[in-house]
């Protein structure tokens, strides 16, 4: 009984690797599609979040089968408890990078440049939070975990310097006015998605030790 236990949380273990490096490539895809204006990578991510929903799906079957047919003991409870929580701040993140995508699309019609090296900077915080805190979750490792946690204020500092700048940009030239607020909007994206990623972690950490890092005050964030 315990080996086909086993054999099940290895199965989540290997779904879950799955869906982070699905979340992964959509945050790559999306920021590609902006920086070189392609529209088609930009529709590509966009259809590529249904298939992040259903492994989402897929994930909650299993966690389900192993809740209601296994007993799992305390640390194996908390394992996938916590697996059932990641998987909604990961799906949520998939719906960000299509969110990036979209307004990547609706930018190819508006007029202007915006320096997006402040955005590029961004997004590669924000993936590496989110591999890192799947590489946490395959290792069980809580100090990477931690890490992860610690990297989010990078990610709201990046975020407080792209507003200031896009104020300042609109009160310099007011017809810059609608792009830059799609690019506002992408960096608001991008904080989410970074919340998500130090919720992941937080949940790592608790599957490890029991109790979480911090007060996951961002784990209702759409």
């Amino acid at each position: 009984m315990r080996n086909r236990f086993n054999q099940q949380l290895q199965t989540l273990n290997d779904e879950m690797i799955e869906m982070g490096n699905l979340i992964c490539c959509a945050i790559e895809m999306s920021i590609n599609a902006l920086l070189n204006k392609d529209l088609k990578i930009a529709q590509d991510t966009i259809a590529f979040d249904l298939e992040i929903d259903h492994k989402e799906r897929d994930i909650e079957g299993i966690c389900m089968k192993l809740l209601l047919q296994q007993q799992p003991v305390a640390r194996d409870l908390r394992l996938i408890s916590s697996a059932l929580k990641m998987i909604t701040d990961m799906e949520r993140i998939g719906d960000q990078a299509a969110d990036i995508a979209e307004i990547t699309v609706s930018m190819a019609e508006v007029s202007g440049e915006i320096d997006l090296g402040i955005i590029q900077e961004m997004a590669a915080i924000t993936m590496q939070m989110v591999e890192k805190s799947m590489g946490a979750f395959v290792n069980k490792d809580d100090s990477l975990a931690t890490n992860v946690i610690n990297m989010d204020d990078q990610v709201d500092n990046c975020f407080d310097r792209i507003k200031k700048e896009i104020i300042l940009l609109i009160n310099q030239n007011a017809e810059i006015g609608e792009k830059a607020t799609d690019v506002f909007m992408i960096a608001k994206y991008l904080e989410r998605i970074g919340d998500h990623a130090t919720n992941i972690a937080d949940w790592v950490v608790y599957s490890v030790r029991g109790e979480h890092e911090k007060g996951m005050e961002n784990s209702g964030e759409e």
